[in-house]
């Protein structure tokens, strides 16, 4: 009895040990995303060299942390025990990190921070001055780093499904493609019904010009509504709109264009749906896998879910027009109905991906997708991704952009070197759409508590979940359990077809 109870405590000191390492590697890279987030906010145009001299020395560290023989030490220890589900999760998950960091040298990791930290403002000026050529060098040196990480850590796979893992870590690429091939083959037909369509929807019932410091004023309006806890979040501006942060510090970002109204609502509803759920993990497992979302498509299902499912529905409007009015009198006028129908107008002729349509934007997502799967496994030249991208935009979606700025150079993902990052945008919707039926299969349609502007309900089914898990579960596991089945693309598809049948009179 005294010998079991001595490895019991043994276990728990080795367990204790463990998960000090965790927290110590958790806290290095927390403090490297508020440098990020502060490089893209608030920094100095100058202060480019010196930051990324900072955060190349803190993924040094966290490499370090992780990889050391300590730390397999630790694993080897303790996956030979018997732990709680908790405990075997964090194992599992730090196990994860662990094989695929010990494969990549040290050196590479280090490179590819600086390069990356390097390549933002690259792609700033690229963008602004509409020239694809200053962008180029340093995309195609991410290119090849990223390509020589992916070899690292398995040769023998495809190197774009090893990048899609660091997103996706338990939704296979196979997966990933069935869904992305059967929204375009489904889709399309959809989409070109709706152009077909004699139905006239209003689409201009935010036009106008409008102030950014109001603009600012009315996206405190929506996360007031939503019920944003400002005591963890805030809210700021940024070229490219994100969240980041902790469940103690989620930070919201968005941007005002004077003519776009409904872009900045959107995008500010978008962005609360990931603070929220980062606010929504649970504090006791702050520094820890438990403390931390389940990974890309989970996290765009929570901001897919608020922008379309909540933000772009009737009710929504009935509910948040009369607040907007009180901003803006340009809205006097405005009904109900035309806001529902303005924040739901299809067109194929955008040719910016944050600025799409809930259906067209997926055929945004299939070019990206395609054009760095074929970067990656070398089958197209960095050179050649204007004409490529140009081509692909008008094949698909009609429309050719005449500038880089709004063609290739629009999104900034690639200057983060996140090549597989984008086909969880598409998973994030579909998986939205999916648990918004079970919330309602559990609770009931939630059309009247939008309607008053109460969001308790719904948000409380998404705390208990999916937030309060964390990385508990793998993704499937974790909708397997929030849904009662497998992931499908049925109830996205559904509710597309239900909702635009409706609006488009199909």
């Amino acid at each position: 009895m005294a010998s079991e109870q001595a490895h019991s405590d043994e276990r728990a000191d080795t367990y204790d040990e463990f998960e000090s390492r965790v927290e110590r590697i958790s806290n290095i890279g927390n403090a490297a995303g508020i440098l990020r987030w502060d490089q893209e906010v608030v920094m100095p145009e100058a202060g480019t060299p010196a930051r990324a001299q900072q955060l190349s020395t803190l993924s040094s560290l966290s490499h370090e942390l992780l990889t050391a023989d300590e730390t397999s030490d630790l694993l080897e220890a303790l996956e030979s025990d018997d732990l709680s589900d908790e405990q075997a999760a964090v194992v599992r998950e730090i196990r994860r990190q662990y094989d695929r960091e010990t494969s990549v040298p040290g050196e590479l990791v280090e490179n590819i921070s600086e390069t990356t930290t390097n390549a933002h403002p690259k792609w700033m000026e690229a963008k602004e001055n509409n020239d694809f050529e200053t962008f180029a060098p340093v995309l195609e040196e991410l290119v090849e780093l990223k390509r020589e990480y992916a070899n690292h850590i398995d040769p023998d796979a495809d190197p774009y499904a090893v990048l899609f893992a660091d997103y996706e870590p338990y939704i296979d690429l196979e997966t990933a493609e069935k869904v992305l091939e059967r929204l375009r083959d489904e889709l399309v037909p959809l989409i070109d019904e709706i152009q077909a369509s004699d139905t006239d929807l209003t689409t201009d019932a935010f036009a106008g010009t409008f102030d950014d410091d109001d603009q600012e004023a009315l996206a405190r309006d929506v996360l007031d509504s939503l019920g944003y806890d400002w005591d963890r979040g805030r809210l700021d501006t940024a070229p490219h709109p994100f969240s980041s942060g902790t469940q103690f510090d989620a930070r919201v970002t968005t941007r005002f264009e004077e003519d776009d109204l409904l872009g900045s609502i959107t995008s500010t509803i978008h962005e609360f749906g990931h603070a929220n759920y980062t606010i929504g993990l649970p504090d006791e497992g702050y520094g820890t896998p438990l403390g931390e979302a389940r990974d890309l498509s989970v996290h765009e299902s929570q901001s897919r879910l608020w922008e379309n499912h909540v933000g772009r529905s009737r009710p929504f409007w009935e509910h948040f027009l009369p607040i907007a009015r009180e901003r803006f009198a340009e809205l006097e006028d405005v009904s109900p109905e035309a806001a529902y129908e303005s924040a739901n107008q299809v067109y194929d002729d955008n040719l910016i991906r944050v600025e799409a349509d809930e259906l067209t934007y997926h055929l945004h997502i299939v070019i990206r997708f395609e054009i760095e799967r074929d970067l990656i496994s070398g089958d197209l030249a960095v050179e050649d991704v204007p004409e490529v991208w140009n081509d692909k935009y008008e094949e698909y979606l009609g429309v050719r952009p005449e500038t880089d700025a709004e063609g290739c150079l629009q999104d900034i993902h690639w200057s983060h070197g996140s090549f597989g990052y984008f086909p969880t945008y598409s998973l994030g919707s579909v998986l939205a759409a999916q648990l918004y039926a079970a919330a309602e299969e559990d609770l009931g349609e939630f059309d009247d508590q939008i309607r008053e502007g109460e969001f308790d309900e719904l948000n409380g089914w998404l705390r208990e979940n999916i937030h309060q898990h964390g990385k508990q579960f793998t993704t499937p596991d974790l909708i397997e359990r929030a849904t009662g089945e497998g992931f499908t693309a049925d109830y996205f598809l559904e509710y597309v077809e239900s909702k635009y049948g409706e609006l488009y009179d199909l």
